[in-house]
């Protein structure tokens, strides 16, 4: 894909790193990043975010932000809401459809209301009920996963097989926020939709050697197999595609993002999550998918770039 001349004496600010429990891994992504718009002639500074945000890009006027920072701060919105404050156009999702999607709980319900199909599941809230936890997990039976909703990269997630493996785990998600979302395990396939703007990539199926996608399995090399474009019958992939455009839709998700299902062994696919900001290494899945679909590394990038410039210059 050509710049066509589009971005001659455009700069482009690559913000990165950030506050989060995910930090180490927006580095590599916008490392990534600005490293492909680098080689496609695009004028590019790389910030790493700190709470003095405001003032490096006063002094450091950029014409357009390439948002690369995952986790809280990044795909919550405050980013967001900072770039529109300061009128600087932006990559990726805006304010509601990036704190839509960073709250597994309300992501959920807001899929439920479109009737795409969730794991059964409750919310554990101690700021509302210290005593909260017992019998609404009960009911959902083992195993079931346990997780902060405002976490991304599995920080913090557990899968509870045993009824004395769920204290721990509640515990671990809630040093996180005074909130748990707790779902019934789906047995089956592990799988993620790319989606920029209104194409789903080919689905990819994730199959960690461990057994759990975790923090580890993510990002240690050689720990998982991504199967690209996933093993399945024509009429669950479309299914399955479907489902991921209408959830990036209906979140008010905006660009690039990716979304995770699990696959029941019936074949029922159920929603799980959307990343709003997906990890953008050569190695990440969205590119793995991207490429499936004949977008090179430096095309998606490009691809994720103009469609931000055009929506901030129609």
């Amino acid at each position: 894909m050509s710049t066509d001349g589009r971005f001659s004496g455009v700069k482009v600010g690559v913000l990165m790193g950030g506050l989060s429990a995910e930090r180490e891994v927006s580095l590599k992504t916008g490392a990534a990043i600005a490293k492909a718009l680098r080689e496609q002639g695009i004028d590019v500074i790389e910030i790493d975010v700190g709470r003095d945000l405001i003032q490096v890009l006063q002094s450091n006027p950029i014409d357009i932000a390439f948002v690369a920072l995952h986790g809280t701060v990044g795909e919550d919105g405050v980013i967001q809401g900072v770039l529109e404050y300061l009128e600087i156009p932006y990559t990726g999702s805006g304010v509601l459809g990036s704190a839509l999607c960073m709250n597994k709980v309300v992501s959920r319900e807001v899929c439920m209301v479109h009737e795409i199909p969730v794991p059964p599941g409750t919310v554990i809230d101690i700021s509302l009920n210290p005593t909260a936890g017992g019998p609404k997990v009960d009911e959902l039976g083992l195993p079931v996963v346990v997780k902060p909703p405002e976490q991304g990269s599995t920080v913090g997630v557990s899968i509870v097989r045993e009824e004395n493996e769920l204290k721990e785990a509640l515990l671990l998600a809630l040093r996180y926020g005074d909130q748990v979302l707790v779902e019934r395990y789906i047995a089956g396939k592990e799988l993620t939709v790319g989606v920029l703007g209104d194409q789903a990539f080919p689905i990819i199926e994730i199959c960690p050697k461990s057994g759990f996608y975790d923090y580890t399995s993510k990002y240690t090399s050689g720990m998982t197999e991504y199967l690209v474009p996933a093993p399945l019958d024509p009429e669950t992939t479309a299914r399955v595609q479907d489902l991921a455009l209408r959830a990036h839709k209906v979140l008010q998700c905006l660009g690039a993002t990716r979304v995770d299902f699990r696959l029941s062994e019936d074949g029922t696919p159920y929603f799980l999550e959307v990343n709003t900001i997906p990890g953008m290494t050569e190695t990440s899945l969205l590119p793995k998918a991207a490429a499936k679909a004949g977008y090179s590394f430096g095309d998606l990038v490009l691809a994720i770039l103009q469609e931000a410039w055009e929506r901030f210059h129609p």
